[in-house]
């Protein structure tokens, strides 16, 4: 099987239409056609079935497909990797990170990189780690800052821990609870809280301490995985965040921020992050450093 068979397979399994495929890959669509016929030939099975609106992959071609993907990005990898020796310190990194980590380490390494490797540029992504997995698989990232999703141990490679994330609660400023010396747990329970959905690591580990702590589930009308629109909902309502302290310290301890946390600990930590990579793949040089310097804490978090 040829490199463009490959490629042809790895583009059906992300367009799921011939034409769309053909264009991605620059040929016109009866080569692509012509191509898709040799991969059955040479496999002796059928690795597609038409439908009303593409074709769809049948076992044997998602499997190929799989197989080509990891292929195709290992080349594309490659390439880079070339173009930065012969670049000297040249090239780009795509990094994904769940929230504390972002603003706790990515940020500040990000902002040295600047400064140190004047060559180097970056694109970020900040998500859920199973989104992240997704990304990573898909080629999209070099590597990303998180945990190990579910379903994925056999694809993607977590490093030793890094460091744990506690959890604070945020609200408005002016907000009731943020107005007295002392809370007791139970009044957190008359308002909203705001969290991702119930499979989400860190609604499990909030309600996981809530049980512990022998307090009931709090009311959630609201869940989101935006970090944007948490902030927005608990700046206009009464609603309470339990969010990463890193993302707190960064928005509630100004003097005049529109955010405050409250002064209450309930002793909520979500599980260490680590370094999330696919298995087997290699980083490129400056991905490597990057990467070096986020784990390591190499960062200058200031303004220029």
């Amino acid at each position: 099987m040829k490199l463009s068979h490959l490629r042809l397979l790895h583009a059906l399994a992300e367009t799921g239409q011939i034409g769309l495929a053909a264009e991605r890959l620059s040929i016109a669509q009866p080569a692509a056609s012509r191509l898709l016929a040799e991969v059955e030939r040479i496999s002796g099975q059928p690795v597609h079935l038409r439908t009303g609106r593409g074709i769809t992959l049948t076992a044997m071609g998602e499997a190929l497909a799989r197989r080509a993907g990891r292929v195709v990005t290992e080349l594309r990898d490659a390439e880079r990797e070339i173009a930065e020796i012969a670049s000297g310190g040249s090239g780009h990194v795509r990094i994904g990170s769940v929230t504390g980590p972002a603003l706790d380490r990515l940020l500040p390494a990000l902002r040295t990189a600047r400064l140190a490797l004047p060559g180097v540029t970056a694109e970020a992504i900040v998500a859920p780690s199973d989104l992240l997995g997704q990304q990573l698989l898909a080629g999209r990232l070099d590597f990303a800052i998180g945990r190990m999703p579910l379903g994925m141990e056999g694809q993607l490679t977590l490093s030793d821990p890094i460091d744990s994330e506690p959890v604070a609660l945020m609200v408005r400023r002016g907000h009731r609870l943020a107005l007295q010396a002392k809370i007791d747990p139970i009044e957190l329970m008359d308002y909203d809280w705001v969290m991702p959905g119930p499979d989400a690591l860190l609604t499990r580990e909030v309600l996981a301490r809530l049980r512990i702590l022998g307090l009931p589930q709090p009311p959630q009308r609201l869940a989101t995985p935006s970090f944007l629109l948490t902030l927005a909902l608990i700046q206009q309502s009464n609603a309470i965040a339990p969010l990463a302290r890193a993302v707190c310290d960064r928005f509630g301890s100004a003097p005049d921020a529109p955010y405050v946390i409250l002064p209450l600990d309930l002793g909520i930590t979500v599980e260490p992050f680590g370094l999330l990579t696919r298995r087997g793949a290699i980083l490129t040089p400056v991905a490597r450093r990057l990467a070096d310097m986020i784990v390591q804490g190499q960062g200058d978090a200031g303004l220029d």
